[in-house]
């Protein structure tokens, strides 16, 4: 601690080697940082991004270093979770990846390599995880049941209680950016943003889904029943018997199916050069439970075609949400693992 020291200005970023940026996910903001950090840091400074979900090409555009730019973006609780997810994009020098592989060591954080996209590997696999839960909830599911059964499956929090640690803001802020780079496939509920308009923020204002104590200590708030009612009626959905019923296999399977179907479209754009690279960032990055493996680990012990067919069944009856990418009907269809090798990805270090 005594090495640290703070500052107000850059005047002393002159001999820094390099820099991570982590304000909110703002694009103007992030693009003002840059262009003033190009100003100051010293030519060869490594400027980086702990931006979750924004394309890195956007944040460097008003600046001329395009090679040294790259994302170092670490996961909530940042001092707990293990996973360091480096972001190239297609100008960003191999040395500027090497140095943050070793820097990622140092720091005791296990680096995963990952391409450049919305999202990049984790918060996009994991996109439809909050927005598959939302949709549920609106046809009738009960929000805390959701909960314990993800929770139950192994993972360290439901996705309501995840949001509410996280912050609104924030997932307001990310779910924008998918909504604007992959609308045919967003799951829009109007939950959250109804929720903050009444000062519900989550943990920060001590209620969101839960009622948190001193403590911090969650526990369920009948009020919200009001909030899922008027976000039924501006989405227009109906309550479905089916889903208010739903058995916990099924719970957990509508939730994590198009996590799934997310990750095969990482996998097969070359996002990320090997399936094993999305199995380690599931357990480290985002809690998935390590004794199922990671995530396509986990969809092979159940298979290709079963996970399609699952797909394709919900996406007839709930919409697009659930249809299934290109890459898992094609290996559906052959009953191949979807983690085995893709041709086209190629290392760029």
């Amino acid at each position: 601690m005594s090495l640290l020291k703070g500052a107000l200005d850059y005047e002393s970023f002159k001999d820094v080697d390099m820099v991570i940026e982590a304000v909110i996910e703002n694009v103007s903001l992030k693009q003002q940082i840059f262009s003033d950090l190009e100003k100051y840091c010293p030519p060869h400074c490594i400027l980086a991004s702990n931006t979750s979900t924004i394309d890195l090409n956007l944040i460097g555009k008003r600046t001329k270093s395009q090679d040294r730019i790259v994302g170092a973006h670490f996961f909530s609780p940042a001092h707990v979770m293990p996973l360091l997810e480096i972001v190239r994009t297609k100008q960003t020098s191999p040395q500027v990846i090497v140095d943050l592989l070793d820097v990622g060591k140092k720091i005791r954080k296990t680096p995963v390599l990952v391409g450049n996209c919305t999202g990049f590997a984790v918060n996009r696999m994991f996109f439809p995880y909050t927005q598959a839960a939302l949709l549920l909830v609106e046809h009738g599911a009960d929000i805390y049941q959701i909960d314990r059964v993800i929770t139950k499956f192994g993972m360290p929090m439901g996705p309501f209680r995840l949001v509410d640690l996280v912050g609104f803001g924030v997932a307001i802020a990310t779910g924008m950016q998918f909504v604007e780079n992959f609308p045919e496939r967003t799951y829009k509920s109007m939950l959250i943003p109804l929720m903050q308009e009444d000062k519900r923020s989550g943990e920060t204002t001590r209620k969101g889904f839960y009622l948190y104590d001193d403590r911090r200590k969650a526990k369920p708030d009948p009020e919200l029943r009001k909030y899922i009612e008027k976000a039924r009626s501006i989405s227009g959905v109906a309550i479905d018997p089916k889903l208010a019923k739903l058995a916990e296999k099924d719970i957990v399977e509508m939730i994590f199916f198009p996590v799934v179907n997310e990750a095969c479209r990482v996998f097969a754009e070359g996002i990320v050069v090997k399936a094993a690279d999305l199995d380690i960032a599931s357990l480290m990055g985002m809690g998935f439970p390590p004794y199922r493996g990671g995530i396509l680990f986990w969809a092979d012990s159940l298979g290709s075609k079963y996970i399609y067919s699952r797909l394709e069944e919900w996406s007839k009856t709930y919409g697009e949400f659930f249809k299934p990418c290109a890459f898992l009907a094609e290996r559906a269809a052959k009953g191949a693992p979807l983690s085995s090798p893709v041709d086209q990805a190629k290392s760029r270090l």
